[in-house]
């Protein structure tokens, strides 16, 4: 029997281990899409105990102290941080196969220096040992980032942001992780919302552009587009229920944004004939100016009405959405393709069962000259377990050139959420020193070394062009 998450932890074969130990294991972490946010690091940040770190905002854990029977008051309630950490520390013993019991082992292990389990009765020492490390500066935001090896962070922000904590860290010579905008028009792109109008009002003052049209939404978004470039934005990202492809004139397009901007309702086909044509625009626009698209779909979001009226989005009701046409996708990119308008593209999936149709549709707009330029993601959000990871990575290899993945990334809140990658590349070695170890690929280390690396770190160094 193996000791628990030692050394060679998912690592069974001699290959699998070569290769974690001597080409994945001390490569930098490039976090291309994350959800933390640039005023902790700007201020550098100290927590004051493990709760801050672990359970503030991280709707992987409250979901799963809901499914221990814990009462909302010790997840998202006014219980104390020593009570929510020990339901939490309680909760833990009954994730058996579940990553979060991987990742916060991890977490203990790196950061704090911990070997043993947590549960309800380690609570207490773990509780105490954490409190204690995170009060040394060595702990603060900064330096967790420093410690983690990181190099670049794109966080994800609204295009009416001002980007100011982005300056005040750009303009700090004594940290040189970069830490760069990512663009999020979800709110610009959801016609249907209640408080569209509002936003849109919110866009026109930060824009300096009167919007009142579709034109001038366009010219709205281009100003602001310029702003996030000036500030060293090279990848936009978006959350959307699946990619539609709706084409209607521009004269119609014109009329529905009118008819919403009006607080008049709008029909479903009118909405999706809006978002094709908002999102192609956008598309084009990224491909101009040499940004990365990325485009995450396939998410349900909160079923539960009744706690999404008392907590909000992002606590925990969200579900995997069955509903994903890949025709759509394909039309979407082919209307790109005949004005040669591609930018280089991101697909994301929540739907594991869609790794096949997005393998195969990513093979119909590659090249020229561009090494990858169309990418399947990496597992995301449910499905970036061992089993989700281990899905993607074959699928990908089977239908497209996994040499050219540009690998994990961190899509959290958390600070210490760094060792996913760590999770990831153990993962990858150990599926692809399988291949090696059963016959199915050579053992030649220098293009294995290319391979390991390349997906770790440095494919995605060049596929974003980074200044690294």
């Amino acid at each position: 029997m193996k000791q628990f998450m030692d050394k060679d932890f998912l690592l069974s074969t001699d290959m699998a281990k070569t290769l974690y130990h001597d080409f994945a294991e001390n490569v930098p972490i490039l976090d291309y899409h994350c959800h933390i946010n640039p005023q902790e690091i700007a201020e550098d940040r100290k927590f004051e105990n493990i709760t801050q770190v672990w359970l503030g905002g991280d709707h992987y854990k409250w979901r799963q102290m809901r499914s221990n029977g814990v009462e909302e008051k010790y997840i998202t309630g006014d219980a104390s941080d020593r009570e929510k950490f020990q339901k939490w520390a309680e909760t833990m013993p009954k994730l058996i196969g579940n990553p979060l019991y991987h990742w916060s082992h991890l977490e203990l292990k790196k950061y704090f220096g911990y070997d043993g389990y947590l549960n309800g009765d380690t609570a207490e020492e773990v509780w105490n040992l954490c409190n204690a490390k995170l009060q040394d500066d060595s702990m603060t935001v900064r330096n967790i980032i420093k410690q983690s090896n990181v190099t670049l962070i794109c966080t994800t922000d609204d295009p009416i942001d001002t980007l100011e904590w982005h300056k005040k860290i750009a303009a700090d010579d004594t940290f040189d992780v970069q830490v760069l905008p990512a663009w999020r028009p979800d709110k610009a792109t959801n016609i249907e919302k209640p408080d569209f109008t509002e936003y849109i009002g919110k866009l026109s003052s930060v824009s300096g552009v009167e919007v009142k049209d579709f034109a001038s939404l366009k010219e709205a978004i281009k100003n602001r587009m310029a702003y996030f470039a000036e500030n060293g934005c090279r990848v936009s990202d978006h959350g959307i229920e699946y990619v539609m492809y709706l084409p209607a004139s521009d004269e119609e397009v014109d009329g529905i944004f009118k008819k919403a901007l009006a607080g008049e309702p709008t029909t479903k086909e009118e909405q999706t004939k809006y978002k094709t044509a908002f999102l192609q625009f956008l598309a084009k626009e990224y491909n101009r100016i040499g940004w990365v698209m990325q485009l995450h779909y396939g998410c349900k979001r909160d079923n539960n009405a009744g706690m999404y009226a008392k907590l909000g989005p992002d606590t925990g009701f969200d579900c995997i959405n069955d509903y994903a046409p890949s025709a759509q996708t394909a039309d979407f990119l082919n209307a790109l393709s005949a004005t040669n308008e591609v930018p280089k593209t991101i697909l994301y999936s929540l739907n594991p069962n869609d790794n096949a149709a997005i393998g195969t549709i990513i093979g119909c707009f590659q090249g020229p000259g561009v090494a990858g330029r169309i990418q399947q993601g990496s597992a995301w959000w449910f499905n970036d377990h061992k089993v989700g990871m281990t899905q993607q990575m074959t699928s990908l290899a089977n239908l497209g050139c996994l040499g050219n993945f540009i690998g994990m990334l961190t899509d959290s809140r958390s600070f210490l959420s760094y060792t996913r990658h760590e999770y990831f590349r153990r993962i990858m070695c150990e599926l692809i020193g399988g291949w090696v170890e059963n016959g199915e690929y050579p053992a030649d280390m220098k293009s294995l070394k290319e391979i390991v690396q390349g997906i770790s770190y440095y494919n995605a160094v060049k596929y974003f062009g980074f200044d690294l």
